[in-house]
């Protein structure tokens, strides 16, 4: 009679493969991702420097069922590059990208009157664009997305660009719909004539702020920038503009903090939303890290849930389908005093979401449908005319506002937003393939931001531009 020893299990659960980097020598290699105690992670081979592991969601259910919100992507007029070595090396868009320019970033400079800890950018000196070159960047933008919904005027800090109103200008000229300054705040807070003469330009402000106390800002910033932050958001007010906080989180720094973030931006006039981005390990934020225990998105909605005490719930978030869906999350709620509904307990957003589902057939409604694909994108942008249109609409198909004040403003309604950006230990090419955030580039690509971060893009610009400068 043959015995056999009792076979041994596998500690995981195999889930698929995919391409990814060494986080040593950033070769491009196989990668597989697993199934784990309810969290899902990214394990890959590389021939020289061996095996590395790296949590990329710590709730398995939530990584699986967002597949379903998986939008088809869209066609830009036009691409940069050819296929030549295969993804992520050709990168401008080439034709095989995914997606088109849901948010294009132009970096007007690497210089930044902060030296942050936490800099993915390695920001400091460095150069300026010339607005000659940020006018043919914008055109360039133009000619591949016809009307495009937002840019991002960034950096390095843009305010400390000598030509930062013109070139506020310059977009508004050439009709794009948002224009977002994303700042570090600083000169919005100590110069509050500059920030009335931004309001001409009527830019979103998309302001760092990463907690409320100072050993948060001391250890993301260097140093304690709550008062300039309140200080910024006032001016912000006093001005007539908007603003959305923007955090980096960072486990066991500032990851109890998330709930403050979001009361206080609740309670600021000027405030619209709160975006959360758990750190990515890019930049000055490369050491001391586990790859193994980070926050991700989904960490973030428990953690809103639990410190807000329901307020927001995890079941009030989507994944954010124009992105590869693991990506994002983001919710909107209306706002009446002290209420606070988030529009998914009052409407079944799965009927228009849920591209699986509706994929054999039309939306339910011809108004409502194209209302909340808008709210669910990464070009949404709180206060923007075409989102707070959107917003109208789903709160009259949802019978709110009373019908003695049929439109509602922008500030009766919030909206938040989480999104994982990668580093060389999560990177995933399917992820990347489908990203609709581009670093715009003076040559005249668009590079998705995770590439632009990962794989020398960023250094690229730098080389050539310090060449142009010499």
């Amino acid at each position: 009679m043959v015995t056999f020893a009792k076979q041994s299990v596998r500690n995981h659960i195999f889930h698929e493969i995919t391409r990814s980097l060494c986080p040593e020598c950033g070769q491009v290699i196989d990668a597989q991702v697993l199934i784990r105690d309810n969290s899902v992670y990214l394990r890959k081979h590389c021939l020289e420097h061996g095996w590395h592991e790296a949590l990329v969601s710590s709730d398995a259910d939530w990584y699986l069922n967002a597949f379903k919100y998986n939008k088809p992507g869209a066609i830009p007029h036009g691409f940069a590059t050819a296929v030549e070595h295969g993804c992520p090396c050709d990168c401008g868009l080439c034709p095989e990208h995914q997606q088109h320019t849901c948010v294009g970033v132009i970096e007007i400079t690497t210089r930044c009157n902060l030296v942050c800890p936490t800099c993915f950018a390695d920001s400091g000196a460095g150069f300026d664009l010339s607005l000659a070159q940020v006018e043919s960047m914008l055109d360039r933008l133009l000619e591949m997305e016809g009307h495009p919904e937002v840019v991002q005027i960034s950096g390095g800090e843009p305010t400390v660009h000598p030509q930062v109103l013109d070139i506020l200008a310059a977009a508004n000229a050439r009709g794009i719909r948002c224009v977002m300054l994303n700042t570090n705040g600083l000169r919005l807070a100590q110069e509050p004539d500059f920030v009335r003469q931004l309001a001409e330009y009527r830019p979103f402000i998309y302001l760092q702020f990463d907690g409320v106390s100072a050993q948060s800002h001391k250890a993301l910033r260097g140093q304690d920038l709550r008062a300039i932050k309140r200080q910024a958001l006032d001016h912000v007010a006093e001005a007539g503009l908007h603003a959305m906080l923007v955090a980096t989180l960072v486990q066991g720094v500032n990851d109890s903090e998330i709930g403050d973030i979001l009361r206080f931006g609740l309670a600021h006039p000027a405030v619209l939303g709160v975006t959360y981005q758990p750190v990515a390990y890019t930049g000055r934020c490369l050491n001391h890290h586990d790859p193994l225990h980070r926050i991700t998105v989904p960490q973030v909605l428990h953690a809103l849930e639990m410190q807000t005490e329901g307020l927001f719930r995890v079941s009030d978030f989507r994944p954010v389908p124009c992105p590869h869906p693991i990506c994002s999350a983001c919710t909107c709620a209306y706002v009446d005093g002290e209420r606070v509904i988030p529009i998914p307990r009052l409407l079944n957003v799965d009927d228009y979401l849920d591209f699986l589902t509706n994929s054999a057939g039309p939306v339910i409604s011809d108004e409502l449908g194209p209302s909340l694909e808008a709210l669910w994108s990464m070009a949404a942008v709180a206060g923007s005319d075409k989102i707070t249109d959107a917003l109208n609409c789903v709160a009259c198909g949802i019978s709110i506002p009373p019908s003695s004040n049929p439109e509602l403003s922008p500030e009766q309604f919030f909206m938040i937003n989480t999104h994982g950006f990668m580093d060389e230990h999560t990177f995933d090419l399917k992820r990347l393939m489908k990203c609709c955030v581009h670093e715009l580039l003076p040559d005249g690509r668009a590079v998705p931001f995770c590439a632009y971060n990962n794989l020398g893009y960023r250094e690229q610009v730098k080389q050539q531009q310090e060449s142009l400068n010499d």
